[in-house]
């Protein structure tokens, strides 16, 4: 990629990283009342519903401390993240030590759910609060949740099943991905060998399990063994996950300097966006069945927002590995896609869930899923590897 071109790149991330999406959920989404954060917003930034979701309490208390972390020392982030840390170790663990789901605007638990998503997203919240504050309580207590994960992923009788597993066991692809994405972020605060066992563990079974060579594909669902099961939910592809999936691998191929790991990311994300890419409107499709049956979700040909974010930034991340071309037309065009339709020009942040088309389904900035996440993360991660970039491209042109 030309060196102008990352600049301008660079340039455009920083922007709407703070000029539109950080600004957006800093003036509409923090509450100094009651604490964490309110996310159901319409698209003016006005709130829907005062329920708070557990995922982006830690989601976005993460996003906070990251900010301050490897940004800029902003005390209105570490203000920011710190409503969520108080928030979240006050108000949304169980007696079980297990966290809920969702909460009311001040606290008390309205739903739990049998998945450990919003134990992982408080971890990383909590470890990037530690290092941002020096808080022992706050490292202490991500590596005490760390473990009850690890826990449930190694023993998932312990929570209750999604299928009667008698009849018919299986595991999600999802689980080993979050589980690594997690570890990659305690690690960095605080190095110990068992976020290395347990992302190999992760690895290996997304390597032996849901990487299905022979048929170009990530699976999300398998049977116990890796079999595929043969029904909608065991054909589907999610080219989001899988892209996501993909950049994960090469952080930790990059960490490792391992290239077979990277090798492994880079034909999951190839098959991704050949499978993912609609040929005819443009933009991700959401699911895709590996027989290319009818899918059972009835979103399958929509476009969400977070999809796109994943393959930008994976893509820039393959590109600055390899320095194949081919990533950079990939990124190009997917880039052109994602900025004509989802950014909303007129009140901030971006659209999250549209048509096939392109037009715009629903105009909300955020609900119990999306928040401020995959935005910032691939603009913030973003900007930090075009740095990387651009001297790499200086040095080539010495």
């Amino acid at each position: 990629m030309k060196e102008q071109r990352l600049l301008e790149l660079k340039e455009l991330y920083k922007k709407v990283l703070l000029d539109d999406v950080v600004s957006f959920w800093i003036k509409h989404s923090l509450d100094r009342k009651n604490g964490g954060y309110y996310h159901y917003l319409d698209r003016d930034g006005s709130i829907l519903s005062k329920d708070k979701s557990v995922w982006i309490q830690g989601r976005e208390a993460w996003l906070f401390a990251k900010l301050y972390n490897s940004f800029e020392k902003r005390e209105e982030w570490l203000e920011a993240s710190a409503l969520g840390y108080e928030f979240l170790k006050s108000y949304c663990f169980d007696i079980d030590g297990r966290m809920f789901f969702q909460v009311t605007f001040d606290g008390r638990p309205l739903r739990k759910r049998r998945y450990w998503f919003s134990e992982a997203f408080s971890i990383i919240a909590f470890s990037e609060f530690a290092k941002a504050t020096g808080s022992d309580e706050a490292l202490e207590r991500a590596k005490e949740v760390y473990k009850m994960i690890v826990d449930f992923y190694n023993n998932p009788a312990k929570l209750p099943p999604k299928i009667y597993p008698k009849i018919r066991p299986i595991k999600s692809h999802a689980n080993a991905m979050i589980l690594i994405a997690t570890s990659q972020i305690v690690r960095e605060i605080e190095y110990d060998s068992i976020y290395n066992d347990v992302i190999d563990m992760c690895m290996g079974d997304i390597f032996k399990l849901f990487v299905k060579k022979d048929k170009r594909a990530l699976l999300e669902i398998v049977g116990e063994q890796g079999e595929i099961i043969d029904n909608p939910e065991g054909r589907c592809i999610n080219p989001g996950h899988a892209i996501e999936t993909s950049w994960i691998l090469m952080h930790e191929g990059l960490y490792r300097k391992e290239q077979y790991i990277i090798d492994i990311a880079l034909d999951i994300l190839n098959w991704s966006l050949e499978r993912g890419w609609d040929k005819e409107y443009g933009g991700i499709f959401n699911f895709v069945d590996i027989k290319n049956k009818p899918s059972e979700k009835v979103e399958w040909d929509m476009k969400y927002w977070w999809p796109h974010c994943e393959a930008l930034y994976a893509l820039l991340l393959a590109n600055y590995i390899t320095g194949n071309k081919l990533y950079e037309n990939w990124y190009e065009k997917i880039h052109e896609w994602t900025f004509k339709y989802f950014p909303d020009k007129e009140y901030g942040e971006w659209y999250g869930y549209l048509h096939r088309d392109g037009s715009v389904c629903l105009p909300i900035k955020g609900s119990v899923w999306k928040g401020p996440f995959h935005i910032p993360r691939y603009l913030l991660y973003g900007i930090k590897l075009l740095e990387k970039m651009q001297g790499k491209e200086s040095k080539q042109n010495e």
